[in-house]
């Protein structure tokens, strides 16, 4: 029987400065900061989390070509996307792209699109 993949438990972002990424996660999107083992932090929300790999920093030699700003991850949220806007205005945080139609993993969604400090985008949805 083939491997089946069941859910999705963590990503790992290479970032340029880990306490700015916290504060923006913390600030802009609610998630919390832990440190998992010493000098190693992720941010939780819901039943996930997201492993912070500073760049020039060795964590792991299976690393290959870490680079800050690659990433592309999307955000759940019941939060009606007006709201989101006012949230995101308030904390000084552009919006790229938004709210516009996209296609998620199980539904469609309504996103708006902004970038983290690393320039990593950043979409938050509402499913439609």
């Amino acid at each position: 029987m083939p491997l089946t993949v069941q859910s999705l438990d963590h990503v790992v972002l290479t970032v340029a400065s880990i306490p700015a990424t916290i504060a923006f996660y913390e600030r802009v999107l609610g998630m919390q900061a832990r440190e998992f083992k010493p000098g190693r932090h992720a941010l939780h929300f819901g039943a996930q989390k997201i492993n912070l790999h500073e760049v020039g920093t060795v964590v792991d030699p299976n690393v290959r070509h870490a680079t800050a700003g690659s990433g592309d991850l999307c955000f759940l949220t019941r939060t009606p996307l007006d709201e989101v806007l006012v949230h995101l205005a308030a904390e000084g945080v552009a919006v790229v792209q938004g709210p516009v139609g996209a296609t998620g993993a199980q539904h469609r969604l309504r996103s708006v699109y902004i970038y983290d400090p690393d320039e990593n985008l950043i979409e938050i949805a509402n499913e439609v």
